[in-house]
């Protein structure tokens, strides 16, 4: 087996190309924020939003995987460690958002504040700018020591300490899961739910989990299914693990979907008046149509879809799938967003055309980067061993 580093075609692609695309909507982004704040922030939150999901859902799927073990993880083990790597990057990529908060959030606006009684308990007692900037450095500072010792342990897994590691790596994810689900929770509230202060969903963080799981697993298949004709991918990303992949897959896609849907029952029959403008601002103007456009191509086509066992195990109709569910991520991140600042109208952002560019331009050059540094397939993973003891083949030499 081979734990050798890999040396690809289009991780050296990515490793320059990307950087450059980042570097030139980052300089767009910056007119923006100077010329139309109004406008940018937003969409540039949507964008961030992105990329953090997918670096904060990698983070829980690796952990899932220590807890659980089994072949399905080999293949995107590294890939995902490379994207949760970016998490320091993020943390960095922050700064727009913080620099953004009043034109974002309309209790870091004090003349709104003073205006709004009830809003100004919210404001003395959680939502305010420092408390808000502290949450937020508290939730990266455990979101990056978490992913740097992942990745530390992970890696001793090759040496002659192997069960040690693999024990810590056991009980670290255990606890890690735990923190994440909590902080993911939390900054959920603080960057997308406080939009809108007045509006509550004890579902929300819950909603996120699950889309965060749908959108690191899909760029998770698209980076192996890209890779697979490279040697260490190509013995270890077989039709059988690619078929358990694309059902995990599923499992997100309906988790989330159930999520999404319940919500929306509790607070429509409900009919409170605090809950249910919040869903009128998104079924009316034209924000009705891209809810339909989510609820049919964010779960009922990958749905049908990944219930197929052709589909399940063919790279070229799977990759169309995961594809399609990142798009939708993205799109469903607007309708979250946008209706906020533009109720029953749909506001088609020109900065969505560049915000989401210039974090992923940065994201991809950084990702490419450590996964290119790393041994492509940890061969020293418990599951290999025990595919081996069962009678299964191992990656190949």
């Amino acid at each position: 087996m081979t734990s050798e580093r890999l040396e690809s075609p289009l991780l050296a692609a990515l490793r320059s190309w990307p950087i450059l695309a980042g570097c030139g909507a980052g300089l767009i982004c910056g007119l923006g924020a100077w010329l139309d704040p109004g406008g940018f922030y937003p969409a540039y939150l949507i964008g961030y939003l992105f990329w953090l999901g997918i670096s904060l859902g990698s983070l829980a799927i690796a952990m899932l995987h220590h807890l659980t073990g089994g072949g399905w993880g080999v293949p995107i083990r590294r890939i995902l460690e490379s994207a949760y790597g970016n998490l320091l990057l993020l943390a960095v990529l922050f700064v727009p958002v913080a620099l953004g908060a009043p034109s974002l959030y309309i209790w870091a606006r004090p003349e709104a504040v003073a205006r709004d009684e009830h809003l100004q308990w919210k404001v003395e007692e959680y939502l305010n700018l420092p408390f808000w900037q502290t949450r937020a450095a508290v939730y990266f500072a455990i979101w990056v020591v978490l992913a740097a010792v992942l990745s530390r342990w992970s890696a001793r897994e090759a040496s002659a300490r192997q069960r040690r590691a693999e024990r810590r790596l056991i009980r670290l994810s255990g606890a890690g899961l735990v923190l994440w689900g909590l902080t993911v929770t939390f900054a959920s509230v603080d960057w997308v739910m406080s939009l809108e202060p007045h509006w509550f969903s004890s579902m929300f963080g819950v909603l996120f989990m699950g889309a965060q799981g749908v959108s690191a697993l899909s760029l998770a298949i698209l980076a192996a299914i890209a890779l697979r004709h490279e040697p260490p991918w190509a013995s270890s990303l077989t039709e059988s693990r690619l078929g358990d992949l694309a059902s995990l897959l599923l499992a997100f896609v309906m988790f989330w979907s159930y999520v999404s849907f319940m919500q929306f029952l509790i607070i429509w029959s409900g009919n409170l008046p605090e809950e249910a403008p919040w869903y009128l601002k998104r079924n009316q103007g034209g924000w009705d149509y891209v809810a339909g456009l989510l609820a049919t191509l964010h779960f009922v086509v990958p749905f049908l879809l990944l219930l197929q066992r052709q589909v399940k195990r063919d790279p070229q109709r799977l990759v169309w799938v995961a594809g399609l569910l990142l798009v939708m991520r993205l799109i469903d991140l607007s309708w979250l967003v946008l209706p906020t600042f533009s109720p029953g109208r749909l506001w088609l952002n020109p900065w969505l055309l560049v915000t989401p560019l210039a974090v992923g331009g940065f994201w991809l050059t950084s990702f490419a980067w450590q996964l290119a540094s790393r041994a492509a397939i940890p061969v020293y993973d418990p599951s290999l061993a025990k595919e081996t003891l069962d009678g299964h083949s191992a990656p190949a030499a």
